[in-house]
């Protein structure tokens, strides 16, 4: 990925002197500011793609923030690769259909959210051209040096850096725990949009009834970090009113140290036109 500087935004067809944007030479990713100003979900992610001066959602500056300070910590901890230490059979089940159902489409797959680079890093060893999308930078550095043949982009669950139906599938592994149950349907709704007819979609995300979890001092950062237990039949029942129809759903109990609650899988699909 190299930045350059443009004199104007082609999505604008206006001037924007001095602002530095992504480029990049797929055509299914747009082209996005890199010092953008931050948005709010009034605006559906328009003040990242044109610059407006907008107010960020406090999950999603807190959470750029948590892992901006701890990038490093969290990959030696998780690791940048999918393991038999944190996925599970089924976890790993689940990546393995998904990866199957987009083999056959033609397009990038996105892995949402890819932190470290875990989920795009298995999903390009099944042969599959991936980006990875994560709001933190600290955390892209990482992703990109763990997996320099990978391609990553910033950006925001709902503000994919992505053209319309330009995706074969796209992978919310885990990225959803820190946006508040209410919010989800923003996110389908951009997922959706990014998404090319029957294309799919896996999500996975610990279980609960939409309760918020604090981490007062999340990875050692200093930062108080909230995670949402979402429940599975209500992000269903969202997946549903965004327009996509289901393939699989399961819920498995914990089955690590490190969790304390049942852990979702969803697969879902884009109808064909």
């Amino acid at each position: 990925m190299q930045l350059r500087q443009l004199t104007a935004d082609p999505a604008l067809g206006k001037r924007s002197a001095g602002r530095r944007f992504v480029s990049s030479a797929d055509p299914a990713v747009d082209g996005r500011i890199c010092t953008q100003k931050r948005t709010n979900s009034t605006a559906r992610g328009q003040g990242w793609r044109y610059g407006l001066d907008v107010t960020e959602p406090d999950h999603v500056s807190t959470t750029r923030a948590v892992y901006d300070a701890t990038a490093e910590v969290y990959a030696q901890a998780i690791g940048t690769q999918v393991s038999v230490a944190f996925e599970g059979p089924i976890d790993r089940g689940f990546l393995a259909a998904f990866a199957e159902l987009v083999s056959g489409g033609d397009g990038l797959v996105a892995d949402v959210g890819c932190g470290p680079g875990r989920v795009a890093a298995y999903l390009a060893g099944e042969g599959l051209d991936v980006v990875g999308v994560d709001v933190s930078e600290a955390m892209l550095t990482v992703a990109r040096a763990a997996h320099p043949e990978l391609r990553f982009e910033a950006g925001t669950l709902t503000n994919l850096p992505f053209r319309d139906e330009s995706l074969a599938g796209a992978a919310c592994w885990y990225s959803t725990i820190h946006t508040p149950p209410d919010q989800l349907d923003e996110v389908f709704a951009e997922v959706k949009r990014v998404l090319q007819p029957g294309g799919h979609l896996l999500v996975a995300f610990q279980a609960g009834a939409g309760e918020r979890v604090s981490q007062p001092d999340a990875y050692g950062s200093g930062v108080a970090l909230t995670r949402y237990r979402h429940s599975p039949d209500n992000v269903r029942r969202q997946l549903g009113a965004a327009g996509f129809s289901m393939h699989a759903q399961a819920t498995r109990d914990q089955a690590f140290d490190h969790e304390s609650t049942p852990q979702a899988f969803l697969l879902a699909r884009r109808p064909p036109a």
